[in-house]
């Protein structure tokens, strides 16, 4: 589990939010992928701002704690949109804190995942004023992240939390370094020492790829902070989410993957 039940998401520091704060609040929506499937999302969108976010959740699909994220980016000034991978397998019910995602995290493709985040894009900038989107992801959502920038065109960066790096045996998703060739957007990714599903030579080998593709990136590896560090209690991990959020609101304000505000 990426997350213990009933997690929140960690407050964004005061400092960064605007004098204003506040979006639109949120909204349930029902969109409509490029293969005709149902799929849910969650709309919070900020009073003011060119920058969007596409998030990519883990495993459990569109949760409420994703849908409290979206309005944390809200807050700061970021139009964010969180979507489902599941509208093909499970439909668009919202499901109970004990569903049984993995056959259907199983039975998610590429194909299928990344035509419901151009699907959620498109709602985004079309429901709001986002014309420079991002794509940021949480483990399973955080490799997707990752790949978006090769598969997704014109977004303007991704970012990965944890977002596993290896490969495994009958894995349908590529590892992220060996699609490093084919990357466009910047690339952020933030990782936790004491995680031993993302061992550092797999950081290193994606960091060494990136390099070589010239990939403008950033990756940032906060020591003994495990994986799911965001996702826990926020009084945990205070200053690693302090300092994630630090780094990716001024990567969307700037462009830039290895700014901190």
């Amino acid at each position: 589990m990426c997350y213990p039940p009933g997690a929140r998401p960690p407050d964004v520091p005061l400092d960064l939010l605007p004098p204003m704060t506040g979006g639109a609040g949120g909204q349930e929506a029902i969109l409509t992928s490029a293969d005709g499937t149902k799929f849910g999302a969650y709309l919070a969108s900020a009073s003011g701002g060119d920058a969007g976010v596409v998030i990519a959740p883990d495993v459990r699909g569109l949760h409420s704690f994703y849908e409290e994220l979206a309005e944390r980016f809200s807050s700061a000034g970021v139009h964010a949109i969180a979507f489902d991978y599941f509208g093909r397998t499970a439909r668009t019910e919202r499901r109970a804190d004990d569903f049984d995602y993995m056959p259907h995290v199983r039975q998610a493709t590429p194909k299928g995942v990344f035509a419901d985040i151009a699907a959620s894009r498109a709602y985004l900038e079309g429901e709001t004023k986002a014309r420079r989107t991002f794509v940021l992801g949480f483990c399973f959502g955080g490799r997707i992240a990752f790949l978006s920038s090769a598969e997704q065109p014109g977004l303007a960066g991704v970012v990965g939390f944890y977002g596993r790096l290896g490969k495994r045996e009958n894995d349908v998703w590529p590892a992220p370094a060996e699609q490093a060739g084919r990357m466009r957007a910047p690339v952020l990714g933030l990782f936790g020492g004491d995680d031993p599903s993302i061992p550092p030579s797999d950081i290193a080998a994606f960091d060494s790829a990136l390099t070589t593709a010239k990939v403008k990136h950033h990756l940032e590896t906060y020591p003994g902070a495990p994986h799911s560090f965001f996702d826990r209690t926020f009084a945990e991990h205070k200053k690693e989410c302090d300092d994630a959020w630090r780094r990716i609101l001024a990567f969307v304000k700037t462009g830039d993957p290895a700014r901190t505000a």
